[in-house]
């Protein structure tokens, strides 16, 4: 059984889609602190088939020894951790807590139950501001915030593991900026309170429950001076994944993969693209640049092709359009 932790969330609900579909049986553990039990029920509703569900927070140490002792579990696919960059600046010790804390209290469990496989949901953040684009895999690390931070030290603690235990077999994916939805409508991207990400963000303005769009910076030496991301569709990057996890069945020690498209958009080409996805105008008022942020961030997705047969199939188009299906009938 697959243990998914933080698996009602965004990518986690996706990602819990793909494994039913692939006949896994799994259980997910999220504290739904930004995330919704409904999507759940949405999971089951789209594969037809039932998931275990603990309301649990991956920091309780007794609560997850419980839960490994009530289930075989072979194998975790490990999302849980805070993910806003802003917050992280003006609450860094939250984030230090929640994430590398809970990391470290899941390794423990595991080891205590001997399993000794994990795919971990790491970010392009490690990157840096020091390397430029596209990233490689081989780069070196670093960060310019505390949720990135965060990744780079859970990267380490991950690698160091392994480095001790020659049974464990780790996948680090390193995504880039997941957007989209399930072509369903039935699950995306719907964070509890103001969005912290761009596109829930764009999402709100376009259904008009906020005036306009903050846009961070519009002085940046890219093509339109707003900032450019490489933007994978949530559906691609759940089915990364899988692949991952196939390939850990095969390969003890660290693989360390980037998801993405290759593709860099700015922000101002996202908000267009939304416009034309959904029909609405996206006003927008520039705002000071954020600190933490980047200009440019986009992948070199070679190794995940070659490795894990994996590449991302669906364009900015096709993000837009699912997600404003989903932004209609569920935000």
């Amino acid at each position: 059984m697959i243990l998914v932790t933080g698996g009602a969330g965004f990518i986690g609900s996706h990602t819990c889609v793909e494994l039913l579909n692939k006949d896994h049986e799994i259980v997910i553990a999220d504290n739904l602190v930004n995330s919704k039990i409904a999507s759940v029920e949405a999971i089951k509703q789209i594969t037809g088939k039932s998931c275990l569900f603990y309301e649990l927070d991956i920091n309780d140490e007794d609560g997850l020894r419980a839960l490994f002792r009530s289930h075989d579990i072979t194998s975790v696919i490990h999302f849980a951790g805070l993910k806003s960059v802003g917050e992280s600046c003006k609450f860094p010790h939250r984030y230090y807590s929640n994430n590398v804390g809970g990391t470290l209290t899941l390794l423990k469990i595991m080891r205590e139950f001997s399993c000794k496989s994990m795919v971990f949901s790491s970010s392009a953040t490690v990157y840096g501001r020091d390397n430029d684009p596209p990233f490689t895999e081989s780069m070196p690390t670093s960060a310019t915030n505390p949720y990135g931070w965060t990744k780079v030290i859970q990267e380490q603690i991950l690698v160091d593991q392994a480095k001790a235990d020659p049974e464990m077999r780790i996948a680090l994916l390193r995504y880039f900026n997941p957007v989209g939805a399930h072509p369903s409508g039935l699950i995306g991207e719907d964070p509890v309170g103001i969005p912290n990400n761009l596109v829930p963000y764009i999402c709100k303005v376009a259904l008009g429950r906020l005036p306009y769009l903050n846009v961070y910076g519009n002085d940046y030496d890219t093509v339109d001076g707003t900032g450019v991301r490489d933007y994978i569709h949530v559906v691609d990057l759940a089915k990364g994944h899988i692949e991952a996890m196939k390939y850990l069945d095969n390969n003890r020690g660290v693989l360390t993969v980037n998801l993405g498209t290759g593709i860099g958009y700015s922000v101002l080409e996202l908000v267009d693209a939304y416009s034309r996805a959904s029909g609405k105008e996206i006003p927008v008022r520039f705002m000071p640049r954020r600190s933490g942020d980047i200009a440019t961030s986009y992948a070199n997705a070679e190794k995940a092709c070659e490795l894990l047969g994996w590449k991302a199939e669906l364009g900015i188009e096709d993000m837009c359009r699912d997600s404003w299906n989903y932004a209609q009938k569920k935000m």
